[in-house]
């Protein structure tokens, strides 16, 4: 029988989504005078535009570009970006994961666009040399499901036409981007920060705000997704007045990780940890025989979402349903022993597993979980 490890890592929480705490959280740390007040009241419009302004500071953004609190997650943003903006020209959809294939989904099957989609099997990235500046662009900076992200946006030309509409939400706080060649970012509070669930956040640039107050899609708008009225952006829901009602409770949770973020010397701080902790999971993989990155490039490898194969002959040697169960007692077995939670790769992805190395992470607990990985493989072949 093989042995346990004796060291074992202080948080088991690598989950890709929500994702672990920040380190020392506590709802204690929480503001509480918002809870049971309007969100409309002073209070509660403080707080929101502190949510705001906090977010504008470690994000470094232009003053020109517009901050937004959406509902429904990152989804919702995303959404609400590609039903109120998209159709005025051709799109080029890019996808290499389960995220951005359902961006593809929503543009041919549900808006019909004139689009034409660039996709790459899980693992690789699309061929970027590939899209026209004349086209509006979408695309997932990092994908969470596959690990692959883009390594930088050198490939968005300066002299574009279209809009280019970026799902960061699993790149956004721990990889740089390139604000110059992104007119909509999107993001949920549950990824690199560690927030709750349920909000989105939608960063629209200049041009992008020029497409919504120049441009009426021709087709109804949900009330969730309109951001204009009478051909003119709503400016109130950049200025903290949200669509829909957000929890202040979410709200003091993500002002909270974004205070420990500025406390830790801001955006530069964060990157340097999830860079430390893919690092660290990345040198275990390469003393490891039965495992490897499922992205082959290094330069389009994530930082947050690292995912893994097993290549282990034994396991290549069973079939998917086989694979997915063998994985899934790895999982188990490691969550039975409180070492790691929610590690199995997504259920759309090859089988394998998924680590998340974000910047709430401890490296010194993805130092601890190799060798537990190591144990969890090898009780179940044997």
């Amino acid at each position: 029988m093989t042995s346990m490890p004796n060291a074992r890592p202080a948080r088991a929480f690598f989950s890709s989504g929500p994702c672990a705490k920040r380190p020392g959280w506590s709802s204690q740390n929480f503001q509480t005078d918002t809870l049971g007040r309007s969100h409309r009241s002073g209070v509660g419009k403080a707080r929101l535009k502190e949510a705001l302004d906090r977010t504008r500071s470690i994000l470094a953004l232009p003053d020109d570009y517009r901050i937004g609190i959406v509902p429904a997650s990152d989804t919702g943003a995303v959404e609400m970006a590609m039903w109120s903006m998209l159709g005025a020209r051709p799109v080029d959809m890019l996808a290499w994961e389960s995220f951005g294939q359902g961006w593809v989904t929503d543009a041919v099957k549900q808006l019909e666009l004139d689009a034409r989609v660039l996709t790459a099997p899980y693992g690789e990235i699309a061929d970027l040399s590939a899209v026209d500046p004349a086209h509006d662009v979408v695309f997932t900076w990092n994908g969470t499901t596959s690990g692959v992200r883009v390594a930088n946006a050198d490939w968005i030309s300066d002299d574009r036409e279209g809009i280019v509409i970026c799902d960061a939400t699993s790149a956004i706080f721990a990889q740089p981007l390139d604000w110059s060649k992104l007119d909509v970012v999107t993001y949920s509070w549950q990824k690199v920060l560690g927030g709750e669930g349920g909000h989105g956040v939608l960063i629209l640039s200049p041009r992008a705000v020029e497409r919504l107050e120049t441009y009426a899609p021709p087709r109804p708008l949900p009330k969730l997704f309109r951001l204009t009225k009478g051909g003119k952006l709503i400016e109130g829901i950049f200025e903290g007045a949200t669509i829909n009602t957000p929890s202040m409770l979410c709200v003091e949770d993500y002002i909270d990780a974004l205070s420990w973020a500025d406390g830790l010397g801001g955006l530069e701080a964060l990157h340097a940890r999830a860079d430390a902790n893919a690092d660290a999971l990345s040198a275990w993989v390469a003393k490891t025989d039965w495992i490897d990155h499922l992205a082959g490039d290094p330069a389009t490898r994530s930082n947050t979402s690292v995912c893994l194969s097993i290549v282990d002959p034994a396991f290549a040697a069973l079939d998917d349903a086989a694979q997915r169960a063998f994985v899934k007692t790895m999982a188990k077995s490691l969550e039975k022993e409180n070492v790691a939670y929610d590690i199995a790769g997504y259920r759309d992805a090859p089988p394998g597993l998924r680590i998340w190395c974000g910047a709430t992470v401890e490296t010194s607990d993805i130092e601890a979980l190799g060798p537990w990985l190591d144990w969890a493989f090898q009780s179940v072949r044997d």
